[in-house]
């Protein structure tokens, strides 16, 4: 019952952060520039536990932990094993272009994800986290003194914000002992707004709002597969590859424009329009080496070709979609997971590097971005139940040309719980 209402309780936490990062301009999931384009600043399927190790995952097994950049892992589990986890992100940014500096901190949910056996060589998965998220200010004023002293102080605001969020549902089966397969459906959904704002000091004459509501909603198939073998006593080499599929995305887009003063707002433009916009498909290939309970070593490659997404254009800007391409290593080392004395012997302690060439293109320059990860589990209770933290420090962007150069440091704290289904005592 306690595991229950802890479910409970968690989910409706969830569902109740993205209503009101939806409403609330002030609630977002991300800051950063570049979300203004193309579907905004996408959000990697980490946990606490895989972004500590680099992001690392499709070669990842291992029954203490729910590992959901590759499915096919959940079948590496107790039979009668019951898992969840729930994490909350934190980004922390310092941006600087040519002009300016700035600084921002986001918080928002993570991840929520449980997975439950069905049968010996069966499992279950299910879950929702954000897939992407929008998130942006700019204000700038008018220097022209000629407007100046015709129309007095005048303000130009852009922002945006909003998110799409994907849930999931999928299940796994050990063909052999060597071999796994898995399949998930994942749904899309949500909504972004870009909007800009033409503001008047002197009260005369009427502000300005223009910009573009997009409420897209689609559904995607994911495939996932891992193979492992052993090389040597006490060593496992896993090899594993995930690919999901493109998805049209339906739904709608909205384009208003309206002006309005501090008693009465008027609409001048309002259409609303069917959304033409596309998830690429996804590949996915790692592998990782595994000795005995002791450490763990991997490598990862994600490929996602975005150059035929539909993306609107945006004006004044001269952005282009490209694919994007991600290299990710990492590792994680157990001093003695059984050890009855010391705490910190039993602790899971990570590190990892990834490199990443995102899907935005600005003036013919990539966006590319490189980070360090460490990350460690503190075990709570029992030894698969443990406490998650994350920390991943790194740089995405120049300041060269028309980029922003940010420097961040993002954390995932996060909670793994585990238990026991349907067993019944011998003794009361």
């Amino acid at each position: 019952m306690k595991i229950r209402s802890t479910i409970l309780i968690l989910a409706v936490a969830l569902l109740g952060s993205q209503t009101i990062s939806a409403q609330d301009l002030d609630a977002l999931g991300t800051f950063t520039p570049y979300s203004l384009y193309g579907i905004g600043d996408i959000q990697g399927m980490n946990t606490g536990i895989t972004l500590g190790m680099g992001g690392i995952g499709q070669g990842i097994r291992d029954p203490r932990y729910i590992n959901i950049k590759n499915i096919a892992s959940i079948t590496e589990r107790d039979t009668l094993s019951f898992m969840l986890d729930f994490g909350l992100y934190s980004k922390n940014m310092y941006l600087k272009d040519n002009h300016t500096k700035s600084a921002y901190n986001t918080v928002n949910i993570n991840n929520f994800v449980i997975t439950v056996p069905v049968k010996n060589k069966h499992s279950l998965i299910m879950g929702i986290m954000p897939y992407s998220n929008m998130g942006y200010k700019f204000e700038t004023e008018e220097i022209d003194p000629v407007l100046i002293s015709k129309y007095g102080d005048i303000r130009y605001r852009k922002y945006g914000h909003g998110n799409i969020n994907q849930a999931f549902i999928g299940g796994a089966v050990k063909v052999n002992d060597n071999l796994s397969v898995g399949v998930q459906g994942i749904y899309y959904f949500g909504s972004q707004t870009n909007r800009s704002d033409v503001v008047f000091s002197t009260g005369l004459i009427r502000n300005m709002q223009t910009g573009w509501k997009n409420s897209p909603h689609g559904f995607s198939v994911e495939a996932a597969a891992q193979g492992t073998f052993k090389p040597a006593d006490g060593y496992v080499l896993t090899a594993g590859a995930s690919y999901r599929m493109k998805n049209n995305l339906n739904g709608s887009t909205t384009r208003f424009a309206y002006v309005y003063d501090s008693e009465v707002s008027d609409t001048v433009a309002f259409d609303k329009t069917k959304i033409d916009m596309t998830i690429p498909s996804k590949l996915s290939v790692g592998v990782a080496l595994k000795k005995g309970e002791k450490w763990t070593f991997g490598i990862d490659y994600e490929r996602q070709d975005w150059t035929k997404a539909g993306f609107r254009e945006t004006p004044g800007v001269a952005f282009k979609a490209q694919t994007a391409q991600s290299i990710r290593v990492g590792m994680e080392f157990v001093p003695n997971r059984y050890d009855i004395r010391y705490r910190y012997k039993r602790m899971t302690y990570r590190a990892g590097f990834h490199y990443d060439k995102t899907y935005v293109s600005l003036d013919g320059k990539s966006v590319n971005q490189m980070g360090i990860t460490i990350g460690t589990s503190i075990p709570v209770y029992r030894l698969n139940n443990s406490f998650n933290v994350a920390v991943d420090f790194g740089q995405r962007g120049s300041t060269t040309g028309s980029l922003v150069r940010e420097n961040y440091v993002n954390f995932i704290v996060s909670i793994s719980l585990h238990d026991l289904w349907f067993i019944k005592p011998k003794y009361q």
